[in-house]
């Protein structure tokens, strides 16, 4: 089988060593190789080294020109909503003239504006509507990403999207805690429900189960039911928390043992100290934030503090409409104070880490997939710098190359 090689690289840019997650320091302690290569082999990372270093090869070699790029990791998504149907453009005017998220939410608009646009959606019409969405972020460089279900809060949709996502090539995570349907009384009824009706189909297509823990959402004590029944049917948990209020979510989190917790806009102090001593990683949405003119998650204090952090775009039609991960990472620059290798680190192996990847994605290193990005930049530090420019010239996924 043909090898590949990645040849004359200006830049190999990876993080050091194999742990995962990284804190504190280590999450920027990065290794930039000058004049580099990277050797591939059946969707893995062979060799990786300066070219001075690079004997004879034999057999077939497809090689690929990299003088003048710089090397980054296959960029990881750990946190979209990136299956449904429709869109919120006339919402997003009236928030624009002054509306709140939450005034939407409760005029009917928000969350179940989008349920309705997806459940009318035929399986067909939404991997059309996936397939696009993966095109989007692979062309801004993200080559693995995580997407919930969430959309369609009744069985038939809800399963849909989870196919729908995993034939994508996703890491699908069945978020059926995402708002309480219409048809439902109350949160206890529409978990009734759920969790007979929809969770034992949901086992084998998700990886992960998601709840919106919040005000007009779900309160920790539902949470805890869902997320408990998830957890003993075999999936690994994951939390939408403290994006408007805190409500319990963090330390639930914790309780729980669940991978993640989402979002953190309004975690003060005693969160911050408590995912600092847990296993749990924050992953931050600076671009939600940002999108909905709310304060920006505490990145700063929770690496100090060291806790585990990743960042992520929360891709979805309404509070997020944004692919690229190059400009959530200027936002943790500029907005978290993450340094541009902290930012790398967030969105590569801690978000790998997230959804259990970590040992084998997010590092350019022997043994890892051949996912690597090639920026068409004098310099790597650009992905963050150059604000809402695409320094992204070719995605090398497994064998594949996306110019």
């Amino acid at each position: 089988m043909t090898r590949l090689l990645v040849r004359d690289l200006a830049q190999l840019v990876t993080h050091a060593g194999t742990a995962a997650p990284l804190r504190g320091d280590a999450l920027g302690d990065i290794e930039v190789v000058e004049y580099a290569y990277v050797l591939c082999d059946d969707g893995r990372i062979e060799a990786t080294g300066r070219m001075r270093d690079l004997g004879s090869l034999d057999g077939d070699v497809e090689e690929v020109d990299g003088r003048g790029l710089a090397a980054i990791p296959g960029l990881v998504d750990c946190h979209t909503h990136a299956c449904f149907a429709g869109d919120r453009v006339d919402e997003f005017a009236l928030r624009a003239g002054g509306a709140t998220y939450e005034e939407l939410h409760a005029a009917g608009g928000g969350i179940l504006s989008t349920v309705h646009a997806t459940r009318a959606a035929t399986e067909a019409e939404l991997e059309e509507r996936m397939g696009e969405h993966r095109d989007w972020m692979a062309r801004a460089g993200t080559t693995t990403f995580e997407a919930k279900s969430g959309y369609g809060l009744d069985h038939d949709t809800e399963l849909a999207q989870l196919r729908v996502i995993r034939a994508a090539g996703g890491v699908p995570t069945w978020l059926g805690a995402h708002a309480v349907p219409p048809e439902f009384p109350d949160s206890d009824a529409y978990l009734d429900f759920a969790l007979a009706e929809v969770l034992p189909e949901v086992v084998g297509l998700a990886e992960a189960a998601d709840v919106f823990v919040e005000n007009g959402a779900f309160d920790v004590s539902h949470a805890r039911r869902y997320l408990t029944a998830c957890l003993d049917a075999g999936l690994a948990l994951r939390l939408h928390g403290d994006q408007f209020t805190e409500q319990g979510a963090v330390p639930l989190a914790i309780e729980l043992g669940a991978r993640s917790v989402d979002h953190l806009e309004a975690t003060g102090d005693e969160g911050v100290r408590a995912l600092a001593g847990s296993d749990v990683t924050a992953v931050l949405l600076p671009a939600s934030a940002l999108f909905l003119g709310r304060r920006m998650p505490p990145g700063r204090t929770l690496v100090d503090a060291g806790a585990a952090v990743a960042i992520a775009t929360d891709f979805n039609p309404g509070s997020a409409f944004c692919e690229s991960l190059p400009l959530v990472c200027s936002l943790a620059a500029t907005q978290l104070q993450l340094s541009p290798a902290e930012a790398l680190g967030a969105c590569t192996v801690n978000a790998a880490h997230v959804l259990g990847r970590a040992d084998r994605k997010g590092r350019l290193a022997p043994g890892y997939d051949a996912d690597l990005v090639l920026l068409d930049t004098p310099d790597w530090r650009y992905l963050a710098y150059h604000l809402g420019h695409d320094h992204v010239l070719t995605v090398i996924w497994g064998r594949a190359a996306l110019p």
